[in-house]
């Protein structure tokens, strides 16, 4: 089969087009501004991308063309093959239809964690020996890529999204996914743009699980009352929960380590890895492959030399020991629970804060209020500003976040901020810029900046 994929260079509908293509398809496809990582990896991968969105492309004659998420009404592409009335779908959809549907699909949904703890599952699975299929939305150093098929593979891990699937299927991504073994990390309300409150991703997720089979497993915290109202509207797999006494949970031990108990067993993690986030994450992942045959002891022994993730604080710098960190927290709870396990395990210095609202719902305002809390948590807030463009805010920072007091320093120059972290930066610092963008690349700024003034 040949499909064309309109939308390619997204990180899903791109990982999407390696699947095809190590499943035997003929992949094509074309994106606006066709960008790399993700053209390089495909053009790697002998497939052929288009710029743009020409009416040219249905030249190419595909079996199908597969839509990606990112395209509208109004496309010049999508509204030939519509006036044309050739044959088209959906990313999510031609997934499950020709991927996942003969996998045991692991699905790792929630509005917080799904990367790392899909990447900690995948890696449990590799190392066990079990060559598993994935989908992921970020890149673990483990893992080495973000999607990997091999049609002899039975298991799939696949971040869950809740999303929306196409312009013209507005469900989440994952009611497509088959799921058999199910996380269900945590719920809050997110996506601005496309859910009106926290009602609507619920009936969303009892979608999903609506389509897990009774012989499937549901895995979930034991504390989320938005959770309980979505089960409670009807659930026929059989659900566990995790970090309570008796079943599964976690125990920070002295020396950092993590010891993982189920029931009367237990075993450690010997890692470097900070924070609850990260300890909540390996409890599901772990758990996840209990539920298809891996032990406790080897899962603990993989997770034992996991990486971690890229932009999942990961490290990008040090001078003059101030450490910077590159995270993709960018909503309000994700951006506690990174600082508050930074905080946890700072010995000296100061934690200082470098926050870009970018994503749809932060833009929107929508959760602004909980800003300040969660920022609070820092001893210095650097906050940039877009003022115009499609990333620029509804809001004004100064105002937003006028509770921070002192402590706050709005910027609108990626430059000018740069400089004004390094400037107020000192030994044992630890400066932690969080965004779900690129940032203008101001971790790299920052420690440029830092060396000029530490080498000066």
């Amino acid at each position: 089969m040949h499909i064309h994929i309109l939308g390619i260079c997204g990180t899903f509908m791109g990982g999407l087009a390696l699947l095809a293509r190590a499943a035997g398809h003929k992949v094509t496809g074309c994106d606006a501004g066709v960008y790399p990582p993700m053209s390089t990896q495909l053009e790697e991968q002998g497939i052929a991308l288009i710029e743009g969105f020409g009416t040219e492309q249905l030249e190419l004659k595909p079996d199908l063309f597969v839509i990606g998420n990112v395209v509208a009404r109004g496309n010049p592409l999508m509204e030939a093959i519509l006036a044309q009335g050739l044959p088209y779908t959906s990313g999510p959809q031609w997934l499950g239809d020709h991927i996942l549907r003969h996998q045991h699909v692991l699905a790792v949904a929630g509005t917080h964690g799904k990367t790392t703890t899909s990447s900690m599952l995948a890696w449990i699975l590799k190392h066990a020996g079990r060559h598993p299929n994935f989908l992921i939305g970020g890149i673990a150093p483990d893992l080495e890529v973000s999607a990997h098929f091999d049609p002899r593979g039975e298991l799939f891990v696949i971040e869950a999204d809740e999303y929306d699937t196409a312009f013209f299927d507005k469900r989440s991504k994952f009611v497509h996914y088959h799921a058999r073994t199910a996380i269900l990390h945590n719920l809050e309300f997110d996506h601005a743009d496309i859910f009106p409150d926290l009602a609507a991703i619920e009936t969303q997720f009892h979608h999903f699980v609506r389509t897990i089979p009774n012989n499937g497993a549901i895995l979930r915290p034991a504390d989320s009352p938005a959770l309980d109202r979505v089960l409670e509207r009807g659930c026929w797999t059989p659900v566990t929960r995790l970090n309570t006494p008796q079943g599964w949970h976690y125990q920070w031990q002295p020396n950092g380590h993590l010891r993982i108990h189920h029931g009367a067993d237990s075993a450690i993690i010997e890692w470097g890895l900070r924070g609850e986030h990260n300890a909540q994450n390996a409890l599901a992942a772990i758990a996840a492959s209990h539920q298809v045959g891996v032990s406790l002891d080897y899962a603990c022994a993989a997770l034992s030399v996991f990486q971690g993730i890229k932009r999942r604080l990961e490290l990008r710098g040090t001078v003059a020991d101030i450490e910077v960190f590159d995270d993709f927290a960018h909503h309000p709870t994700a951006i506690t629970t990174t600082l508050q396990g930074v905080r946890k395990n700072l010995s000296a210095g100061r934690i200082i804060a470098v926050f870009e609202p970018r994503s749809n719902t932060m833009r929107e305002g929508a959760l602004v209020a909980d800003l300040p809390a969660a920022l609070g948590h820092a001893d210095s807030v650097f906050c940039y500003q877009e003022t115009e463009g499609k990333h620029a805010l509804k809001w004004n920072a100064q105002e937003a976040l006028s509770a921070l007091g002192e402590r706050l320093h709005v910027h609108y120059q990626y430059d000018a901020l740069a400089q004004a972290v390094a400037h107020a930066a000192a030994p044992n610092d630890k400066i932690i810029v969080m965004s779900n963008g690129h940032f203008g690349n101001v971790h790299d700024r920052i420690l440029q900046a830092l060396q000029a003034r530490f080498d000066s």
